[in-house]
This record gives C-alpha cells, sequence and structure tokens, in this order.
C-alpha cells in the first residue's frame, strides 16, 4: 500500500522544493507575527466563509455570487431554499465554519470524510440517499465552465466495487505519513486531494468536499491563515489551471511512472498565494494601520454613505479616478469594503 503513492515521491523536481521552502517560510513568518484583535480576525473569517462558500459551489457549476450568498444567508430558514444551489451553499458554508472553528479537535478519518460528505449535502434533496455513502454506481469527472455547463469528462474515476479498498488504502496511508516525517505534509496533501478525487468515492458533491478537507488538513499541519485567505476562491480564479494540472497528473497515477508534478506545481502556487496574501493581509498588528491617508479616507467616506460607484467618490472627495480604482482594490483585498455589480454599474459598499 505505502509504495503505490512513496513512488509518486520519487525524483520531484528542484522548483518544487524551492517551492516548499518558500511556503515554510512563509509560514513561519505568520506563526511569529503579533496577534490581532478578534474583531478584525472575527471579519476576515466571516467574509472568506462567503467568498470560499461561493467560489467553491461556482467551480461545480452554482451561479449564486457572494453578495447573492450573503443575502440569502442572513437570517434564511431552512424551509425557504428555493433551489439546489441555495441547499448546497448552506451546507457547505456551515461545514466550512465548522472546520475553521473546530479543526483542533476533529480527527481525520474515513468517518469523518463520511460525516463530512452528510453535512455538505444535508439540506440537498436530491442527494438524501446517498449523502454519508460511498458510490454504489459508476461516475466520471467533467469540467465545468463559467455557464455551469459540462465542456466533457476529464477522466474515469475508480470502480464503485473499489472504491472502499482504496479509500481505506488512501487514508491510512495519509494518517500515517502526516503523523511520521518522512515526506513533507504538503506533498502528503496534495496526493490526498489528487487521489481523492481521482478515487471520488461519492455520488455528488466531491469537488466541494476535497477543498473542505484541503482546508481541515492544512490547518492540521499547521497553515493556520487558511480561514483568513480564501483557497477556495484562488482555485476558482484559476479554474482552467485547476483542471488541467488535474487532468495531466490523474492520467498517469495508474501508469507505472506516476508524475505528480503538475498537480503539485498548481497545488504549491495557490498554496503560495494564499500564503503572500497572509502575510501581506495580518503582518501588522492591526489591519487598519496599513492604509494609506487616501485608503483612510475613502474608507471612511464609504461608511457615510450605503454605496458610492468610483465616479461619486472621485467627485466626492476630489481625488482622481485612476487613485480611486486603486485605492478600491487595495480596500477589496484588506476585505474591508465590496464591490456590488460589475462595469459601468460598479459601486462599493463598506463592510
Amino acid at each position: 500500500m505505502n509504495d503505490k503513492f512513496a513512488s509518486r515521491f520519487k525524483n520531484i523536481p528542484q522548483d518544487i522544493w524551492l517551492k516548499i521552502a518558500e511556503l515554510e517560510s512563509l509560514r513561519g513568518r505568520w506563526d511569529g507575527s503579533t496577534k490581532h484583535s478578534p474583531q478584525v480576525m472575527g471579519r476576515l473569517k466571516k467574509s472568506v466563509l462567503i467568498t470560499s462558500t461561493g467560489a467553491s459551489t461556482r467551480i461545480e457549476g452554482s451561479k449564486l455570487t457572494d453578495e447573492q450568498i450573503e443575502k440569502m444567508l442572513k437570517g434564511l430558514a431552512i424551509e425557504t431554499f428555493s433551489n439546489r444551489d441555495e441547499q448546497e451553499v448552506r451546507g457547505y458554508y456551515e461545514l466550512l465554519e465548522n472546520v475553521f472553528n473546530s479543526w483542533e479537535s476533529l480527527s481525520f478519518s474515513e468517518n469523518l470524510i463520511k460525516h463530512f460528505h452528510k453535512e455538505l449535502l444535508k439540506y440537498v434533496k436530491k442527494d438524501e440517499l446517498h449523502r454519508g455513502e460511498y458510490k454504489k454506481t459508476e461516475n466520471t469527472v467533467e469540467m465545468i465552465n463559467d455557464q455551469g455547463e459540462s465542456m466533457g469528462v476529464l477522466f474515469a474515476t475508480t470502480k464503485a466495487y473499489l472504491t472502499s479498498k482504496e479509500m481505506l488504502e488512501l487514508v491510512e496511508w495519509t494518517i500515517t505519513e502526516l503523523q511520521g516525517n518522512k515526506h513533507h505534509p504538503i506533498l502528503v496533501i496534495s496526493n490526498f486531494v489528487v487521489e481523492f478525487l481521482n478515487i471520488h468515492p461519492f455520488t455528488d458533491g466531491n469537488g466541494r468536499l476535497s477543498r473542505i478537507l484541503t482546508n481541515l488538513l492544512m490547518l492540521k499541519q499547521g497553515f493556520l491563515y487558511m480561514p483568513y485567505v480564501s483557497h477556495e476562491k484562488l482555485v476558482e480564479d484559476n479554474k482552467s489551471d485547476y483542471y488541467l494540472a488535474l487532468r495531466q497528473s490523474q492520467r498517469t497515477l495508474r501508469s507505472k511512472s506516476p508524475d505528480l508534478s503538475s498537480w503539485l506545481n498548481f497545488f504549491l502556487d495557490i498554496a503560495l498565494t494564499q500564503s503572500r496574501q497572509a502575510i501581506e493581509l495580518l503582518s501588522v498588528d492591526d489591519v487598519f494601520a496599513m492604509l494609506s491617508p487616501t485608503q483612510q479616507k475613502v474608507w471612511e467616506y464609504l461608511g457615510t454613505v450605503e454605496s458610492a460607484s468610483p465616479l461619486e467618490m472621485s467627485q466626492k472627495m476630489n481625488i482622481p479616478r485612476p487613485t480611486i480604482n486603486q485605492v478600491t482594490t487595495k480596500l477589496e483585498e484588506l476585505k474591508l469594503i465590496r464591490r456590488v455589480g460589475q462595469g459601468s454599474t460598479t459601486r462599493y459598499q463598506k463592510l
């Protein structure tokens, strides 16, 4: 069992080791950073929960925007779900929130994975019969475009009758490796994700569940900034590369010479971007200390109005329009404002 996975880590290219070294350095900088106020951290976590939920469900074909999701989650009774997108969103949000809040007490296991799947789909009526159960019929992995339409089958998955055996092997190996030090944990986690998606153990929800499990495993290995910069959003923003990396690596997994380099590079690039954004976001004592006088002025102005367009802000504060564009981009990155609408209808609101 172990040799099947361990062979994938032979002859790892030097560029991947360099990325791992940089990731460790960034993690060390986060660990050594000043602690921040609960208010700042809480606001960031809430924002990331919405961003991650929107991104992860859209990767699988949902059409709900972050703004629609936020409105939907405010005081929404379960009975009021009007469609499957809303059902999936609520399940993802609640499960990810549980991971962010309780990851230290969660023990990674097959039972936990099945429990997560049940929680992920607990509001989705059409998935009622197979929640928390491995697939009993064959399934495939399809690439979904921005309109939620299938662009074709990426690859065939593990046969249903082999799913239990392969999941047992994968989970046992992952637990053993993460408890030891034979392979770097980022290699073990990335292998778990690519193999989990290759097995595709459940009838539905595999992609979303893989991203929930990524958050959990990364947190348990000390990447404690996961709740403050969205992993899912970075995947969504690079969806074509995500599908390509999966396809290139997964078609070699059952060959005599498995090659994980495409997937490892993608996974590490996402992790590095997330780490850099976290350091930029929270490397000072208070996120507001990062604001320039102009950024502070715009942020304070948005607190006096329901929303404002870039042109309105430029005219009201006598700030050049290009500067307004730069300022709003930065304030969005810092999760201090949000954009509503696109193009000529773009407006901004203070969070």
